[in-house]
């Protein structure tokens, strides 16, 4: 036995050593981007913008074939100027990872939050709509990032992502907006109280992914209060047949009485439906039409118990992308909100065009 083991020790050891010794170590630069035009009407009054929304560049460099470094740096509305509100430079992601074997990595830097599919994943070509699902912006605050440490890896079809990183604000929490004002983003962030956060994915289905995540924070609101919450949500993904379907859904619970905070419970969902007719035509690349459902409440059970449905949305959205290349991708789309307190309606058409590389 200890023949054998030591064998077995001595193999790996060569292995590593092989690898190591035939690696060269490389950088890598990618990148996204998306131009948007809006065109909104309500109440009689018509919004027209044309915004260079996101200008992102990555870098990632690999020491090793087990240490590595990735970053993302991100531009938002073309500029900054002093005193403006619109720009906005912002250091997303910008870690240094250690990938032991399949199964098990470490992180440690500033890193995106692994919640749902659009947080982790929100590069252009990979969703329908031009502006990034309501659902995540109002229940998941996309992006969300922030300093910590993860242990990441892949057991035959199963993916998972434990996190502890910074944890919220909670004096920034808004019953219109919900925990959304209360990320710190990097920025000398108050790490009294962490945030954990459990994901984990199944891919043994061809076509699918199907997973759920759990993240829980004990959010200050001042010195002396806290307003504890738990985000719990489930989400999948299908790419099959020429089908594509994508599903989330998600609720916050708050510890509202600890803290006199308003709202007791926020939730919401959408789903998209997309068929892929570019075979059936005959055209190179992908054009999908396709349609979403979304409903958002960020109030949808008071303390009080007088939620009469002001922050409750619904939305549909109808439209088109085309994909000439995988990477690249322009869709067009049309829609309308409505507010469930007064029937206010919001019509929408947009417009964009955006790329990754």
């Amino acid at each position: 036995m200890r023949i054998w083991l030591l064998t077995l020790l001595l193999s790996s050891t060569w292995i590593f050593a092989q690898e190591d010794e035939f690696f060269e170590a490389s950088t890598t630069v990618g990148g996204y981007g998306e131009l948007h035009y809006n065109n909104v009407l309500q109440n009689s009054q018509t919004k027209e913008t044309l915004d260079f929304h996101r200008f992102v560049i990555f870098v990632e460099h690999n020491w090793t074939p087990w240490w590595s470094f990735k970053s993302e740096l991100e531009l938002e509305h073309n500029f900054l100027e002093s005193g403006a509100s619109g720009g906005e430079i912002a250091l997303e992601q910008a870690y240094i990872e250690y990938r032991h074997a399949p199964w098990l990595s470490l992180r440690a830097g500033v890193l995106l939050l692994n919640v749902g599919l659009t947080n982790p994943y929100h590069e252009p070509p990979l969703f329908f709509s031009v502006e990034r699902p309501e659902y995540s912006s109002y229940i998941i605050p996309t992006t969300w990032y922030g300093n910590g440490f993860a242990v990441v890896g892949r057991q035959q079809a199963f993916e998972y992502n434990f996190t502890v990183m910074e944890g919220l604000d909670g004096a920034g929490f808004s019953v219109d907006k919900g925990i959304r004002g209360g990320r710190q983003k990097g920025y000398k962030a108050d790490t009294s109280h962490l945030l954990y956060s459990l994901n984990l994915d199944y891919t043994g289905w061809a076509g699918w992914r199907i997973g759920t995540s759990l993240t829980y924070n004990k959010a200050p609101v001042n010195p002396t209060q806290h307003l504890p919450f738990q985000l719990l949500e489930g989400h999948l993904d299908f790419k099959k047949n020429n089908w594509l379907i994508r599903a989330e859904a998600g609720q916050i619970i708050y510890d509202a009485a600890a803290s006199g905070f308003l709202v007791k419970r926020a939730l919401g969902y959408y789903l998209d439906i997309g068929y892929d007719v570019a075979p059936l035509i005959g055209w190179r690349g992908a054009f999908i039409p396709w349609v979403r459902l979304t409903t958002r409440d960020t109030a949808n059970d008071m303390l009080n118990g007088t939620e009469d449905g002001a922050h409750r949305y619904t939305k549909w959205l109808a439209g088109v992308q085309y994909k000439p290349l995988e990477q690249v991708v322009i869709k067009a789309e049309a829609g309308r909100r409505e507010r469930a307190s007064d029937g206010m309606t919001t019509d929408l058409f947009n417009l964009g065009m955006g790329y990754m590389f």
